[in-house]
């Protein structure tokens, strides 16, 4: 009885395989899973009729499958599980004595061939555990020197440390070899939290700022809070009016800055010297630049309208939630200077403008605009005037060469971001679109750009802090500025005049297909220093079983993908890879300059786009959104709406093979990557296959969203994965060094500073990410030495 039923069960399974592996065959990708659902049935009758035979026979189909696994992937073990966790159960229930015993007349309990085979099967997974064909050892053996980069210290003054951005300190109390002595000094609950009527991209993504003896921080709602740094303990908060709204694409706010004028120059230029010679500017997600008193939190009277300058100024009519600031802004001498975000393609036209401007800190006074529209024209723009729509938006944090004037502006695209039909390929919009741009620091007069991505229809924006240092490349001495992109290209470039310092090539591209009315550049830049991934096949497509595997194999066989990142989109749907989250993103890179190395978290994540055809009659219809719903891709008003959904099958699982998180570490000083890790494990995942989070972590390498810290003391501090771990890593080696569980996702970047007890501490917000669906939390968690 046993038998048939196993027959049965193993009959419907091959039946299922058959359905979904012919129409894999069919679309022509592997004829594999057909074969095996024939072969699946013909056991299934064997084990109907009772033969012994279907013992052996599987045996055989057993070892089949070892052989196309091993051809297919080689010796990875977690592309092992959708290609052989199935078949393997199934040969490890007919191994069993009960069904042995069964086909043989109660003769035997165990069948040789089978059982042996099984045995095998059950050795080598076993020792997979211990092999890992993704890690890559080595070592980075630049000896520390002093690099005369102005980097953070005892303190933690500006977003990326300093104005440099390089995200590193020259604190060296906690080191590679005590790093697992680290506790938890403190835990401060901010009380923000995500309510019903909120963003869903609700993020906690701040890095602190430790000056002026204090620890300042934003909130999503763009609440400051100031607290004690050995303590935790609050000092002063403020908080704004909140406008709660779905319709808010980013509810994020990723850091503070902090400003400290002469005390003679407070007194000549404003009525109240004593209240905010040094200051707190937050940029808020409506659009409002706010100074506080750095000592008491109070808004900054003189500064403004009573503390207030509105940055909806000058940007004409605005659609709610539209225009925002999300990034840090940046201090620069007596500037603070402010880029922009915008709504993603929520319509064709009509969006806020991308200039970046310049501000006293002290008055509010606008110094100087950069519009990307009309470059050449830096003065402060009249009050009835309007700046030009539809222009390149910098939503990242800026960077600052203060020693030679300089400012670096990563501009990123323009909605719509997936579209060009209609772009003017002679305009200066096209000029600065996904540029890197050198402006000079007092005037904003331009200097220099640089093109990252051309004709960019994927969201290929610039997100990340651009990092500045000097470095020996080749033996020569060179000031460089370090972009890192979205497609995964690390471009490293004298920071003076904007050429390349490491080679960039120009890769030929397609330029067919596509929409009617497209066009195309013949070829995109590609540094030598890159992590672009490597081009998917069908054999990359992933799952935990053979069944969700075969639907990313059949997305992949009837999807368009060209085998590179700049495959164009198509209204049948189209692959981008890497999607739009990006290789790097706005937690950028972290640079040590005195053993010039960089630490980086690249991503592996493919998306699929799919151009939805609007009429006149449907320009204002949505195409993939309901009512009562955020409307961003939908692109009102356009040619075509254009939806976005990550490649995963129907489990929510990403469709390629993981990793999908690495941890690298670059030598600098020949641009060659020493050593490679993957990051993250799958505990703490939200899953659509489960009740709860995931309880086990099975060390794939996960998305990191937040950036590295790395410090004197040769340690790389890394929350970011979406796991809630914060872990260190020794950055010479990339060898983990300690890790601890925090109570939500730390999708942010941390920082260090020394504490007036002589105590380096370690600082990270952990308040989850809505759109990756991290736990959520209040929570700013302080480490230190026990």
């Amino acid at each position: 009885m046993i038998n048939k039923i196993s027959g049965v069960v193993i009959a419907f399974v091959g039946l299922a395989l058959l359905f979904m592996g012919g129409q894999l065959l069919l679309a022509g990708g592997s004829p594999f899973y057909a074969l095996m659902a024939v072969g699946l049935m013909a056991t299934a009758f064997l084990l109907f009729k009772n033969k012994r035979s279907a013992l052996t026979f599987y045996a055989v189909l057993m070892w089949i499958t070892l052989l196309w696994i091993i051809w297919e992937v080689g010796f990875d073990k977690w592309q092992w599980i959708p290609r052989g966790d199935l078949f393997g159960v199934i040969g490890l229930w007919l191994a069993l004595p009960w069904s042995v015993r069964a086909l043989t007349n109660r003769e035997r309990r165990f069948h040789p061939f089978l059982g042996a085979t099984v045995a095998v099967m059950i050795a080598l997974v076993i020792g997979l555990c211990f092999y890992d064909p993704v890690p890559q050892e080595g070592a980075i053996t630049n000896q520390r020197a002093a690099s005369g980069a102005d980097v953070a210290g005892n303190d933690w003054t500006a977003y990326g440390g300093s104005t440099n951005g390089l995200r590193f300190s020259s604190l060296r109390q906690i080191t590679n070899e005590n790093v697992k002595d680290l506790e938890v000094a403190w835990t401060y609950h901010t009380g923000d939290l995500r309510k019903g009527d909120d963003a869903t991209e609700y993020t906690f993504e701040a890095t602190p700022l430790k000056v002026n003896g204090m620890l300042y921080f934003c909130t999503p709602h763009n609440e400051v809070h100031a607290l004690d740094p050995q303590t935790g303990a609050v000092k002063w908060k403020h908080v704004p009016p909140q406008d709660r709204s779905y319709l808010q694409q980013h509810q994020t706010c990723r850091g503070v800055s902090y400003y400290e004028s002469a005390a003679g120059a407070a007194a000549q230029t404003s009525a109240e010297p004593a209240l905010c010679r040094k200051r707190i500017f937050n940029a808020t997600t409506d659009a409002q630049l706010v100074a506080l008193d750095a000592d008491s939190g109070k808004p900054c009277a003189g500064f403004g309208n009573n503390g207030v300058v509105d940055l909806h100024a000058n940007m004409g009519e605005v659609r709610p939630h539209a225009l925002m600031q999300t990034a840090a802004p940046l201090v620069a001498g007596n500037l603070v200077i402010v880029g922009g975000s915008v709504m993603d393609n929520g319509f064709n036209s009509g969006n806020p403008s991308g200039v970046i401007r310049a501000y006293d800190a002290v008055t509010g006074r606008l110094v100087w605009n950069f519009d990307p529209a009309n470059p050449q024209n830096t003065q402060p723009l009249a009050a009835d005037k309007t700046y030009p729509y539809d222009t390149p938006v910098a939503w990242g944090t800026l960077s600052a060469d203060l020693k030679n004037g300089l400012v670096y502006v990563p501009f990123g695209n323009a909605s719509p971001d997936e579209l060009g039909i209609e772009r003017d390929a002679n305009s200066n919009t096209e000029k600065f679109r996904d540029a890197l741009v050198a402006l000079d620091l007092n005037t904003g007069a331009f200097k220099w750009r640089y093109q990252s991505s051309r004709h960019d229809l994927w969201d290929r924006d610039n997100p990340s802090q651009p990092s500045l240092l000097d470095i020996d490349y080749q033996g020569k001495k060179a000031p460089v500025v370090v972009l890192p992109t979205k497609t995964g290209n690390l471009f490293v470039l004298n920071r003076l005049t904007g050429e390349p310092v490491y080679p960039v090539n120009e890769a030929p591209v397609s330029t067919q297909g596509g929409v009617p009315g497209e066009t195309f550049s013949p070829t995109q830049p590609v540094s030598s220093l890159n992590f672009i991934p490597q081009p998917l096949t069908e054999k990359s497509m992933w799952g935990i079983t053979p069944f969700d595997q075969m639907a990313c194999r059949l997305d992949f066989k009837k999807l368009r993908y060209d085998g590179n990142p700049w495959t164009p989109a198509t209204e049948q749907g189209a692959i981008i890879f890497p999607g739009n989250i990006g290789v790097f993103n706005w937690g950028s890179v972290a640079i040590d300059p005195e053993r010039q190395l960089l630490i980086a978290s690249p991503v592996r994540l493919a998306y699929k786009y799919t151009l939805i055809k609007r009429t006149p009659e449907t320009a204002t219809a949505r195409k993939f959104t309901q009512d009562g719903q955020p409307y961003w891709n939908e692109n009102f008003q356009g040619d075509y709406a254009i939806h976005i959904q990550q490649l995963a099958s129907s489990l929510g699982i990403p469709c390629i093979a993981p990793p999908w998180g690495r941890l690298v570490g670059v030598d600098l000083k020949t641009g060659k990557t020493e050593w490679l890790r993957r990051v993250g494990t799958t505990k703490n995942l939200n899953t659509t296959f489960l009740p709860g989070r995931f309880p086990i972590g099975f060390p794939m390498g996960m998305v990191a969203h937040g950036g590295p810290l790395v410090t004197a003391g040769d340690v790389v501090f890394h929350g970011a994965t979406a796991d809630n771990f914060l872990r260190a890593y020794d950055s010479r080696t990339g060898t983990l060094l300690w890790q601890t569980e925090l109570d939500a996702g730390a999708q942010a970047t941390p920082s260090t500073y020394m504490g007036k007890d002589g105590k380096q501490y370690v600082v990270i917000a952990a308040g989850g990410h809505g759109s990756l669906g991290t736990k959520a939390g209040d929570s700013v968690v302080a480490f230190r030495l026990k």
